[in-house]
């Protein structure tokens, strides 16, 4: 689409899902909106694409699960999206001297659940303490979930309906404390702190909490935490998105790469590239989908490398003739079901930590696998019932171990590859597809490579450090825009992203919040 004025109530920097929420919702009200997208499409981290040549399996290549996206936002836009929840919540494959097994937790979770307990650990005090840690947390997620789309609460606000022990654990003190003091077994505790660590590098005891942050974002959503499978694959969401906002009268404009954002008095110019010619529009506000750090560089700011974000993850797509079997006996539609922890125990966590921080690849590696085609099949097309997906998500990888050493994202692959090896009955690469070409099935992503292909700085898929969903006690809250979490420094120019206070994983919080302010602003 091709926008057929200069000027607009509202213009949207990056067509990525929360930029689409944005528009959508800014549309609907009446709005004239422009969304501009440097890519050739919209969607941003989420998307599917088909990777492997002369395979129509389609990939959700980098956000691969939904749990933040509340159903309220999903009923207001009028989505025609299924999530679908997976039968198997996680399965732990573990060793203990001559011993091994495999932890499941069932989805709802029943007496297979309890019995894998204490096959574990040899007795049921384990389970009773996940369960009643997990009620607690549960109780909290159902307090702050319903505060999201709302403008922000006061901590003091939220903090008055959190029981005592739970907010200490939870936000006061490191999760490492709660983690240690509640569990005694070592794969117990790593499969409650690996919440903690998707895309974020930091010891389970850092001072500065960004762990704990991670793992209430991770276990708040819907007040639930369920993690769902998009059937269609992450293009689904935001491609029912983009027909949302189109559909209300939002024109989106791909090819579209934003050079400058000026605000001033009578509006915000955005000067942009078409891919033939400089131009600019004006907007009576601009939301902005881009990261903070970039924002401030087409604000004029420039670079402070001080301040930019640091990713912390490796993402390996697979395709699969077969599931592999597991040296558990397990039934690999039961294990590969939900996630599958690999090298996660709690001192293995922490280990990798250690040596990432001292600058090395951990060894093992620490990860977890997910099949979506087990969920959901139409993601393979005619290879339906004949193949499977696997998406491995790495820990402890921050962008530093592969800057200016050309070796080392293979060498991370390697080991993400023994990590799985190592509970597999046979080798993994005994398993994968070919392409067209021959070429194994394999797509490896570092934060390198997220930050070249979607201009995230650093490759951080939170575009920073994930902040509490509340206001602080002395917050200025003045502004609709301060009331929601999504100011700048410039009045006319908002956060949509998952930079904004309650940005973060796919759900579209940012640009719901981003919209709301403005739409109490014009």
């Amino acid at each position: 689409m091709h926008p057929g004025s200069s000027t607009y109530d509202v213009v949207v920097v990056g067509g990525g899902h929360n930029g689409l929420v944005s528009a959508a919702y800014l549309a609907r009200a009446g709005l004239s909106v422009l969304v501009l997208e440097r890519l050739g499409h919209t969607g941003g981290a989420a998307v599917s694409v088909e990777p492997f040549a002369g395979l129509p399996a389609r990939l959700s290549r980098y956000s691969y699960l939904v749990s933040l996206m509340p159903e309220q936002l999903m009923a207001e836009l009028d989505l025609d999206v299924r999530l679908a929840s997976r039968t198997t919540a996680s399965y732990t494959p573990w060793v203990r001297g001559d011993r091994s097994g495999g932890l499941l937790v069932e989805r709802p979770e029943g007496e297979a659940t309890r019995a894998s307990f204490r096959d574990l650990t040899g007795g049921d005090e384990e389970y009773a303490a996940w369960r009643d840690f997990y009620a607690a947390v549960g109780r909290m997620a159902e307090t702050v979930a319903p505060t999201l789309m709302q403008p922000l609460p006061l901590e003091r606000d939220v903090r008055a309906l959190v029981d005592d022990r739970t907010w200490r654990e939870v936000v006061a003190e490191p999760l490492g404390h709660a983690i240690t003091a509640r569990f005694a077994d070592d794969t117990v505790r790593g499969v409650v702190a690996t919440d903690a660590l998707i895309g974020t590098f930091a010891s389970l005891d850092d001072p500065s909490l960004v762990q704990n942050r991670c793992f209430l974002y991770h276990l708040i959503g819907n007040g639930t935490g369920e993690w769902r499978v998009p059937i269609g694959g992450m293009g689904a969401v935001t491609d029912a998105l983009a027909r949302a906002a189109t559909g209300a009268g939002a024109e989106i404009l791909t090819g579209a790469g934003v050079s400058a954002i000026a605000p001033g008095a009578d509006g915000v110019e955005v000067r942009f590239h078409d891919g033939t010619t400089e131009r600019a529009v004006t907007g009576r506000r601009v939301l902005s989908g881009v990261a903070p750090w970039v924002l401030r560089i087409l604000l004029g700011e420039g670079e402070d490398p001080e301040t930019k974000p640091v990713g912390s993850q490796l993402k390996i797509n697979f395709l699969l003739d077969r599931l592999p079997a597991l040296r558990s006996g397990a039934d690999p539609e039961v294990a590969f079901a939900g996630t599958l922890h690999l090298s996660e125990d709690y001192t293995q966590l922490e280990r990798a930590y250690d040596a990432a921080a001292g600058g090395a690849i951990p060894d093992p590696m620490p990860g977890e696998v997910y099949c979506h085609s087990l969920t959901d099949p139409s993601i393979l097309g005619d290879r339906a019932g004949s193949a499977h997906t696997l998406t491995y998500f790495g820990l402890h990888t921050p962008a530093g171990l592969f800057d200016g050493d050309p070796d080392a994202k293979d060498l991370a692959v390697r080991r993400a590859i023994a990590s799985i090896d190592a509970v597999l009955a046979e080798p993994i690469a005994d398993c994968l597809a070919t392409d067209a070409e021959g070429r194994p099935c394999i797509e490896a992503k570092v934060p390198q490579d997220v930050e070249r292909d979607l201009a995230m700085p650093g490759g951080h898929i939170f575009h920073g450090d994930l902040e509490w969903p509340w206001a602080p006690h002395r917050a200025r809250l003045d502004t609709p825009a301060q009331q929601w979490g999504v100011q700048t420094d410039h009045a006319s120019v908002l956060l949509c992203g998952s930079g904004a206070r309650r940005g973060g994983a796919v759900s579209g919080l940012g640009g719901h919040n981003a919209a709301q302010a403005v739409l109490a602003e014009l």
